[in-house]
This record gives structure tokens, sequence and C-alpha cells, in this order.
């Protein structure tokens, strides 16, 4: 299993990336929010990556961060949702908008993807509620619990939702929200959080 790619980048365009590691050139298909998170080519860079083998075909789908490689994950884990819808939901939203879309039930937010029409957008909710609910439910501490209560419309509820479905742990997601102002925009709450995990993981 190939899941991430250091090296040069020899070739990027909207939609694919080739990055040179140790004398061999990867081509990956990416998400166009990918390509512009990219360096210039000839510049060093790394790829978080998800290997797709089928019958007819391998193929290789990177990722600026750890978020959209799990997001990605996520995404193609639903019945009828292959690696091309993946990629176009992740060109058009970020993991921390897909994650608060699937957390509040807003299947419409999905319908801006190319090729994601009402049907599969209801699919994607109704199956991966569930999972975020999971994860959500296992492991918040009581000073969570009683921020999420306090917050106006459930902003950190859904903050801890959002951060979930990316793949963090309900402890992770309720000791990186627990020292934000929980009056703060849903989005600024995962942002924040996100990159008070990354600075910890340093």
């Amino acid at each position: 299993m190939i899941v991430s790619l250091t090296g040069r980048l020899m070739e990027k365009t909207p939609d694919s990336a080739v990055v040179s590691c140790a004398g061999v050139g990867y081509l990956a298909a990416i998400p166009s929010t990918t390509a512009g998170a990219l360096p210039a080519v000839g510049e060093e860079c790394t790829l978080y990556t998800c290997l797709n083998i089928t019958e007819n075909d391998i193929s290789l789908f990177g990722f600026a961060d750890r978020e959209s490689q799990s997001m990605f994950r996520l995404l193609t884990s639903v019945s009828g949702v292959g690696p091309k819808a993946g990629l176009a939901i992740l060109s058009v939203l970020s993991p921390e908008r897909i994650a608060l879309a699937i957390a509040s039930g807003d299947h419409k937010a999905f319908k801006a993807a190319s090729g994601v029409g009402p049907k599969l957008a209801q699919r994607l909710v109704l199956e991966l509620k569930d999972k975020v609910g999971r994860s959500f439910a296992g492991g918040l501490s009581a000073g969570a619990v009683s921020a999420t209560q306090a917050a106006p419309a459930g902003g950190m509820a859904q903050a801890a939702a959002a951060l979930t479905a990316l793949g963090y742990t309900g402890s992770e997601a309720a000791e990186a929200l627990a020292p934000l102002d929980p009056a703060l925009p849903v989005q600024e709450l995962v942002r924040l959080a996100l990159r008070g995990i990354g600075q910890k993981k340093r």
C-alpha cells in the first residue's frame, strides 16, 4: 500500500500530478484543490495517497493533506461513489465542509460536485451520518459535553462531529475544541482545532 509520496514535482495539471521519488515518477489523480496547494514544478512536495486496485486498473490518488486523504476514503466507502466522484466532491468542498454537511444532513452541498445528482447526494448523507454519529458518541469528555450544550446552535457539537468524520477520535476532538470559544462559527472551530492538532503532532 502506498500511503504517501515525497519527492520532486515533475508535472502538475488541474487533475493530476507526477512526483519523482528515488528516480521513479508516480502519476496520481488529484482534486483541483490539491493542484492549487502544490508547489511549483521542480520543487519538493508530499502527496498523501490512496491506491485503488481493480480487475482492470491500478490507480493512485493524491491529496495535499491527511484530512483530504481520510475524507476521500470515507466518501468512496459509500455504495455508488467511485474515485472519480470522490475527487469531484473534494474539488469543490473542503474536508471540513464535507464533514459539516454530513453531520447536519445537508445533502444539497454535494450537488455542487460534477456528476453527483440528488439521489447520490442523499445517499452520501444517509450512509455517512451514522458513521459520524458513532464516532461522535464514543469518548467525549464531560467538559466537552458541557461545552457542547453551551454552544450556540450546537456549534461545538457540529465541530466535534466534523473532526470525527475526518478520522479523529472523540477524545482528540474534545481536547482540540476545549480551549476554543464556543461562540465562534463552526467552520472556524474546525479550522482552529485542526491547526491545534497539527501543531501537537509536530
